[in-house]
C-alpha cells in the first residue's frame, strides 16, 4: 500500500507490482492467453463504469495498473481525475482520442474508441515514442509522410477513412477481432458499440487466426 499525501488530504493507494500497461506488455513474448484476459478485464470494467453513469475520459495503458494474484495479472484501471458523470467538455491524450473528442465532444463512446485503440496497440505491440517523456508507448496511429498523426484525427479529418487492421503484415488476427476493432473505432460515435454489448462479443472472439 502506497499512502500519497496531497495537502493535507493523505490516501492509500494498491502498490501495482506489475507496473502499468506499456511497461507489462512491452517488457514480455507476445501471449494470445495474456491479449485475451486484458481485453475482457478492460472492457468488464469499463462496463462496470458505464453502468455506474462514470465515464473515464482519460483511458490509456499509462492509467492500466498490474498487479497479480496467484501468478495471474489483473488490471486495474486507475487515475480517476479527469473522470465526471455523462458530460460534453473534452479531455484526454491525443493518441487515444476519438474523432468527436477533437472537436470538443464527449460520450461514453469515447471510452470505447480509446479502448479500441489500447487493445489493436496491445496485440501487434504498435508503439510510438512520447515527444514530452521520449518514453516507448502502445499507441496506434496513421501514418502521412513522415509524421505520425492520431487515428481520431485523421478520422475527424476523414471519416470514410479505411483503417487497416492488422497494420502488420506478420500479425495473426482473428476475423472476429478485426471486425470488433474496427466498429469500436467507427468515426461515428453512433456506430461503436456501447460497453455492454461490447463486453458480450469480446467474450465471443478470439485473438489470434
Amino acid at each position: 500500500v502506497l499512502v500519497c499525501r496531497a495537502e493535507q488530504d493523505p490516501k492509500a493507494l494498491e502498490f501495482c507490482e506489475g507496473g502499468d500497461l506499456n511497461q507489462y506488455v512491452l517488457s514480455r513474448r507476445p501471449d494470445p492467453a495474456t491479449n485475451k484476459s486484458f481485453m475482457l478485464q478492460l472492457t468488464s470494467a469499463i462496463a462496470f463504469l458505464h453502468k455506474n453513469h462514470i465515464v473515464h475520459r482519460d483511458l490509456k495503458p499509462d492509467n492500466i495498473l498490474i498487479t497479480e494474484k496467484s501468478g495471474t495479472p489483473v488490471l486495474k484501471v486507475a487515475d480517476f481525475g479527469l473522470s465526471k458523470y455523462w458530460l460534453s467538455s473534452a479531455c484526454g491524450s491525443d493518441f487515444y482520442m476519438a474523432p468527436e473528442v477533437w472537436e470538443g465532444h464527449y460520450t461514453a463512446k469515447a471510452d470505447i474508441f480509446a479502448l479500441g485503440i489500447i487493445i489493436w496497440a496491445m496485440i501487434e505491440r504498435i508503439t510510438f515514442i512520447d515527444a514530452e517523456t521520449k518514453k516507448e508507448l502502445l499507441g496506434t496511429y496513421i501514418k502521412q509522410g513522415t509524421e505520425i498523426v492520431p487515428v481520431g484525427e485523421a478520422l475527424l479529418e476523414n471519416p470514410k477513412m479505411e483503417l487497416h487492421i492488422p497494420q502488420k503484415r506478420r500479425t495473426s488476427m482473428s476475423e472476429g477481432i478485426k471486425q470488433l476493432l474496427k466498429d469500436m473505432l467507427a468515426a461515428n460515435p453512433q456506430d461503436r458499440p456501447d460497453a455492454f454489448e461490447l463486453e458480450t462479443r469480446m467474450d465471443q472472439v478470439t485473438c489470434a487466426a
